[in-house]
């Protein structure tokens, strides 16, 4: 019979010498002790695949996520996925029905964008030195375009002037406050993100003067954060900016964007956010702040990694199996050139383990520790660090988990010329 597995991964070297630590894993169905993907055994789905490595990204754990955010959220707060996150085409066509708008950051993610069903209005292209070519491409297809400074602003309104389309245009707004405990802070200070908080006015009145339409602000301060009483803190500081730049508006505006930066756990000792403390603060922002003063507004809140991080896996097959001087090795036929982030080289201090376990022994008892690295001449291909698995021989498939996110595309795929791997939606 089907089950779930939610148990941790274990990794050797507790706090006492010898002791069992337990890392988050996220919720899977598994079936006689293997786990399955799609309602598929990952060994068949492998065969279906045809080759490893390979992403594979949940449909129904994609749907759920949605639900979730959905229950816990306002109702009339609007969910954009940050497209940045995962661009993977049948991934963004999935989410593009359940969501309500699309972030994207290149010209690529906006042609991915405007293929979907969404209308172009529901498309917001944030992001520093965007190209003449890609905003004249955003202005001709209606896209909202964040601005990332004054000069950005005076190429859009030319854009517009030469082509007769009026620009949908946002200000994106570097805070004057920072957001403590994000992986990366994207706000606050000197940044290349958005304009500087006290020079947002100016620019207000020098783009009321031209012939664009100001919808409104953008504010993300920062990523990946598991703190709730920061996020919600961040999040009323963020709302009580917004709004007194509204006063230096002609006509208020329609849009705010709230920007995201909720995080998922990943490592030893990661609590999940709590997502009901978050939806309860954004719903007394609304009906205390914002309704009040922009009863019909569109407020969005950009999600990327919190939708789809723990919806995805990466699967790589176990080529060699060796001892060294007391270690055993398990060498995979993947690597960091497919998950950096997995390897510790994306930004870590301290290199860390993602959850990670053999896919076709998810509940045996018996287990040892092992390296487990990729195929790369480098000792940076690390995968597993001294992480306790269940026996694994050559053609045995292991699982990373939380690899829904910031996988291959974030990853430097070209480095020693190894085939990219491929990606499924099941």
């Amino acid at each position: 019979m089907p089950g779930v597995v939610s148990a941790g991964v274990r990794t050797a070297g507790g706090e006492k010498e010898g002791e069992a630590k337990m890392a988050y894993r996220p919720r899977f169905e598994t079936r006689d002790g293997g786990m399955l993907l799609g309602g598929m055994p990952v060994e068949r789905l492998a065969r279906r695949v045809g080759s490893t490595p390979f992403f594979a990204y949940d449909r129904s754990a994609l749907s759920g996520r949605v639900a979730l955010l959905r229950a816990e959220l306002p109702e009339d707060l609007e969910l954009s996925y940050a497209v940045k996150a995962n661009p993977m085409p049948a991934l963004v066509q999935h989410l593009s029905r359940i969501v309500d708008s699309l972030d994207v950051a290149s010209g690529a993610e906006m042609k991915l964008a405007l293929d979907t069903p969404l209308r172009p209005g529901a498309i917001s292209f944030a992001g520093p030195a965007k190209s003449n070519a890609e905003l004249s491409q955003a202005v001709a297809a209606g896209v909202i375009i964040e601005l990332e400074s004054s000069t950005e602003a005076d190429r859009v309104v030319r854009i517009g002037d030469e082509t007769g389309v009026r620009p949908q245009v946002a200000i994106r707004v570097n805070p004057d406050f920072e957001v403590k405990g994000s992986g990366m802070r994207m706000g606050g200070g000197p940044q290349q993100f958005g304009v500087d908080a006290e020079d947002v006015p100016s620019l207000i009145a020098r783009l009321e003067r031209s012939d664009v339409d100001l919808l409104g602000f953008h504010v993300f301060a920062g990523s990946q954060n598991l703190h709730t009483e920061i996020i919600l803190d961040a999040q009323r500081k963020t709302v009580d900016l917004l709004l007194a730049l509204v006063d230096h508006t002609a006509s208020g505006v329609t849009y705010l964007n709230l920007g995201g930066g909720l995080g998922i756990p990943y490592y030893d000792n990661d609590d999940p956010l709590d997502l009901h403390a978050v939806g309860g603060n954004l719903e007394d922002l609304l009906r205390t702040r914002i309704r009040p003063r922009l009863p019909s507004a569109r407020v969005v809140l950009e999600l990327g990694r919190y939708i789809v991080g723990e919806c995805g896996v990466y699967v790589t097959r176990v080529v060699d199996r060796k001892v060294s001087r007391g270690k055993t090795f398990l060498v995979v036929d993947g690597g960091m050139h497919h998950q950096m982030a997995a390897s510790g080289n994306f930004g870590q201090v301290i290199r860390r383990n993602y959850p990670i376990a053999v896919a076709g022994r998810l509940d045996a008892e018996d287990v040892e520790p092992v390296q487990v690295v990729g195929c790369l001449c480098t000792p940076l291909d690390l995968l597993g660090n001294g992480v306790l698995l269940p026996r694994a021989e050559v053609d045995d498939l292991i699982v990373l988990f939380q690899a829904g996110a910031y996988g291959l595309t974030a990853s430097p795929t070209a480095f020693l010329s190894h085939p990219a791997p491929q990606e499924v939606l099941v």
